[in-house]
């Protein structure tokens, strides 16, 4: 299907007014400029009349099809158009069909592609390799890791970004201006304020910012010799803005990700934000609580031991509180993992233990640590030697011979206390058991 005989055959006025004031030119694209602006890559493309096979990736509503579209147009390219959501093989091997039956160049704008499975995507690379098909791909999802690596690496990745809100607004007036297509024949006063109010409502989203203003259009009032819409009318036009995210997709995890970086560096205020966001937008607050435990251990650690029974207390409490009271518990826990000391030595510990049980796989346990639950045991020295603390002086068994280390294998030191908080009192201890160590092996 030609997408611009079907947008065509479609009557302006009773098509919804984002699908009206698509650019006819790039000209009048508004956003992206990093692609479409002066000696940019689309741009290139589109006064060069080549369009190479592409994935454009971005949010909903930052024109996507729209570029397709314009590249198709200046290239003078059929274009087809699928959407991965209903398109099997079958209808990439009926474009496949057409497409060997024409003259001209086919390019194939294949509309959410990270949906399709490995199989369509195994249908459409031979005929993307051999040049029969330019694909363009949309995608609101992370095409690295939706998209196979044989199709992707014939394809460039290009990312869109949200539109500004003064870009919005740039689409607004001219939408409203334009009396062909838009709003312009019914000449209405729109304030700045009401502009500013829709675009930060439309969360960079062209399409909803047209759409919004469409609907409010409605609640204008006759004033003199003109409509006016007012401000006030808005709060029933946009009503509850739920900012929902797919849950399985890329923003989920950048805001759980936003909210671990936040803490980690100290900012319980960027934190909060991104944690009402992910809340709001639908996101499971118990997933927040999940990866709070895991920082408290990971990235506050004995700089502060608080943090991992406050954060276990807080996941307790949205339990048993339910969820708006326990919302609360778990900014309460984010605020103190925030605001507390930070230290990764128990990360790195870890890690650097499970790496040297890799390179020394065979560690065996010290005869003197093992159980002698048997007669057997007890004659084959298990236990022997070993010393309780709980009768030692300090409540340490000092000296080298008593470190609990395999005698066979090299010593290492995988926790080494930072300086800051609990932990550098920690250290302390340590150098202090240190010391005794060194006067007990001195000793005759």
């Amino acid at each position: 299907m030609d997408l611009f005989d079907s947008a065509q055959a479609i009557p302006a006025d009773d098509a919804p007014l984002a699908f009206r004031m698509r650019p006819r030119q790039l000209e009048d694209y508004v956003g992206q400029q990093a692609l479409v602006g002066p000696d940019k890559p689309l741009r290139r493309m589109a006064e060069s009349g080549v369009v190479r096979s592409m994935i454009l990736w971005g949010p909903p509503g930052v024109g996507k099809t729209t570029l397709a579209e314009l590249l198709a147009r200046a290239s003078q390219a059929h274009l087809e158009h699928l959407s991965a959501v209903m398109a099997g093989v079958k209808e990439i091997r009926a474009v496949v069909e057409r497409a060997q039956q024409m003259s001209s160049t086919v390019i194939l704008f294949l509309d959410e592609i990270h949906r399709l499975n490995k199989s369509q995507q195994d249908a459409l690379l031979p005929h993307v390799e051999s040049g029969l098909l330019t694909l363009i791909g949309a995608t609101t999802e992370n095409p690295s890791f939706e998209v196979n690596s044989a199709l992707l690496s014939r394809a460039r990745v290009y990312v869109l970004k949200s539109l500004t809100q003064e870009e919005l607004i740039t689409v607004m007036r001219q939408a409203l201006s334009d009396e062909e297509r838009g709003l312009g024949k019914r000449d209405i006063q729109v304030d700045d304020d009401v502009l500013t109010a829709l675009a930060r409502a439309s969360a960079g989203d062209a399409r909803r910012a047209l759409g919004l203003l469409e609907t409010a259009c409605d609640f204008a009032t006759q004033e003199a010799d003109r409509e006016v819409l007012h401000k006030e009318v808005l709060a029933d036009v946009i009503g509850h803005q739920a900012s929902a995210f797919d849950k399985q997709g890329d923003a989920y995890y950048d805001l759980l990700s936003a909210i671990h970086k936040s803490i980690r560096s100290s900012r319980p205020n960027a934190a909060l934000l991104y944690m009402a966001r992910f809340i709001q937008g639908g996101g499971d607050p118990l997933d927040v609580v999940r990866r709070l435990t895991a920082i408290a251990s990971e990235d506050v650690g004995n700089a502060d031991p608080r943090a991992l029974p406050l954060v276990i207390a807080a996941w307790d409490a949205y339990l048993r509180l339910g969820d708006y009271e326990g919302q609360r518990a778990i900014a309460h826990a984010a605020i103190h993992l925030a605001v507390a000391p930070k230290s990764n030595r128990i990360d790195r510990a870890w890690s650097e233990a499970k790496q040297y049980v890799r390179q020394q796989p065979q560690v065996e346990v010290p005869t003197y640590l093992r159980n002698a639950p048997t007669k057997l045991m007890e004659q084959l020295g298990h236990g022997e030697g070993y010393r309780y603390a709980h009768n030692e002086p300090d409540g340490y068994p000092a000296g080298s011979a008593h470190d609990c280390w395999p005698e066979e294998l090299p010593k290492a030191d995988f926790f080494k206390p930072s300086t800051i908080g609990q932990e550098k009192r920690f250290g302390e201890i340590m150098a202090w058991r240190e010391n005794l160590d060194q006067e007990a092996d001195q000793a005759p």
